[in-house]
């Protein structure tokens, strides 16, 4: 008996993470992220990356009941009975997603000074605590599949993720003596361009990572230290390249391994 299997694709889970799935397949898609670890970190760092975005803009956006109907009918048009192809589909609903908050510019739904706020305008070492924070959050809890690369292969680790942020001789930084064990790092989207994540694990079960993302500035800066709950991330710009530290571990620790990362990353 051949048991059937729900086809579920990038936008399907693109679609869920943003509230636009039809109410049938709502339930088909929270089985599937159940079995399906990897999509559900996917879905949980899109979800987060949804809620900063509404976070920042909110004080501007005045929602219409309309918003959401507009998005959904972009996904979908008629030629004869047949739907458009999901490339097309996708740009339609992001297109539909830039003309929404273009309008509400023009209509005067968002502030006139939008652009002109100083904190609204985030620079790449603004944008680097932030990206960390996501990444901990979604990647640090997950049990099976917390990285892409294992501590067993360090070596190809370094090597793969340097030849994809095109920086040579990129280093894992070791933290074995501040008790943190190496569990792996991963590919990450840092600033629109490939970065790096390591993850580190103590004797209890507490994790940390360190974050290495390239920086269109160019400047220098000393250590830095955003906190969100209990997340704590130091953080820090050399040259072409960022770095951040994140964990819920202590501010004192935490300080010690950017210490240590710095002098290892400097050396």
């Amino acid at each position: 008996m051949n048991e059937h299997k729900p086809t579920v694709t990038e936008a399907d889970l693109h679609a869920f993470a943003d509230g636009l799935l039809p109410p049938e397949r709502q339930a088909e898609l929270e089985a599937w992220l159940v079995e399906n670890p990897q999509d559900a970190a996917a879905v949980a760092a899109w979800q987060a990356q949804n809620d900063e975005i509404r976070s920042m803009f909110s004080p501007y956006a005045i929602s219409m009941g309309s918003d959401k109907d507009l998005v959904l009918k972009a996904g979908k048009t008629s030629i004869g009975q047949r739907e458009v192809p999901k490339r097309n589909r996708l740009m339609m609903m992001l297109a539909a997603s830039v003309a929404l908050f273009l309008a509400g510019i023009a209509t005067g739904r968002f502030a006139p000074d939008l652009f002109a706020r100083p904190e609204l305008q985030l620079t790449a070492i603004e944008a680097l605590p932030q990206q960390a924070h996501s990444a901990f959050v979604v990647y640090a809890s997950d049990v099976r599949h917390p990285v892409e690369v294992g501590a067993d292969q360090e070596a190809h680790l370094a090597t793969w993720l340097g030849k994809r942020m095109n920086v040579a001789g990129l280093k894992v930084p070791s933290l074995q003596k501040l008790g943190f064990q190496l569990v792996g790092g991963r590919l990450l989207p840092i600033n629109g361009t490939p970065g790096a994540l390591f993850m580190y694990e103590n004797a209890t079960g507490q994790r940390l990572t360190v974050l290495v993302g390239h920086n269109s500035g160019n400047t220098t800066t000393s250590f830095r230290f955003a906190s969100d709950n209990a997340v704590e991330t130091f953080y820090w710009i050399d040259g072409d390249l960022g770095y951040a530290v994140t964990g819920e571990i202590s501010r004192d620790m935490l300080q010690q391994v950017a210490d240590e990362c710095y002098k290892q990353f400097s050396s």
